[in-house]
Formats: structure tokens, C-alpha cells, sequence
């Protein structure tokens, strides 16, 4: 039997239908869960750092369209680190941690939004749940 089955808690002789559930979480990453207040930004000087706006802490391209936040530095330590599958509740899809936030803040996530000021005004200021996993280990 191999490690990643050794540890799924089922006997093999239980029927298919009462393991799909055991099936789905075995070898696959925890996800954790947390409430964080949530506000938007665009990649404009001002908003961001005046000499290059599209360029994320990290180094990366941002472009309009991209699912990216950025975290506040507490939340590192907590495993929201760059890359990191985020779920944002009242938001489709999985956004992907590409940014971090200035030391000030704490327990903070800030939505990409692109070049959009309205959609930035829109969203204002909330208390959200979110779910994320680590990124894929290379």
C-alpha cells in the first residue's frame, strides 16, 4: 500500500459510495478558514507605489483581469503566503495571493482590481470569510 493511502480511514471492503467522501480528502491539502477585512485596489500611483503601479511586492506583472490579492504581513505567518488558492466569500472563482500589504495593517486582504476605480469604490470596505490552501509545492 502506498504512503498517501496508509493514512485514509476507510477498510477496503466498505462500498464505493460511503468512501467518496474519504476519497476526496485524502492527498489533497487542507484548507483553512478565517475572517478578514477586505478592501480593494487599483494599480494606479497612490494606490500602489508611484514608480511602477503594476508591479506586485514580489516582483510580479499585474494586468488587469488577474484574480490576485495582496495580504497584510500577519497573515504570512498564518500561511497566506505568495501564491496561496484563496476563496473569498461573495466572490466567484479562487483568487491567488501575488501581493502583500504595508506592515500597518493587520489581518487584512486587498482585492486587484485592476484599472477599475468604480468596481474599488463598489466593493468598499468588508468583513469577509475566506479559505485558502498552500500553493503547490514545487
Amino acid at each position: 500500500m502506498s504512503d498517501r493511502m496508509s493514512w485514509c480511514p476507510w477498510p477496503p471492503a466498505w462500498p464505493l459510495w460511503l468512501l467518496l467522501p474519504a476519497l476526496a480528502a485524502c492527498g489533497e491539502p487542507d484548507w483553512r478558514e478565517m475572517t478578514v477585512t477586505a478592501s480593494a485596489y487599483n494599480a494606479v500611483p497612490g494606490q500602489t507605489t508611484a514608480v511602477d503601479p503594476d508591479l506586485a511586492a514580489w516582483g510580479d506583472r499585474l494586468e488587469p483581469g488577474m484574480q490576485v490579492i495582496a495580504v497584510s504581513r500577519d497573515l504570512l505567518r498564518e500561511g497566506l503566503v505568495r501564491g496561496s488558492q484563496v476563496r473569498i466569500e461573495g466572490l466567484p472563482g479562487t483568487w491567488v495571493v501575488m501581493d502583500k500589504m504595508h506592515a500597518r495593517w493587520r489581518r487584512k486582504i486587498d482585492l486587484f482590481m485592476g484599472d477599475d476605480r468604480r468596481a474599488v469604490r463598489e466593493w468598499g470596505i468588508r468583513e469577509v470569510a475566506i479559505r485558502w490552501r498552500p500553493p503547490p509545492e514545487s
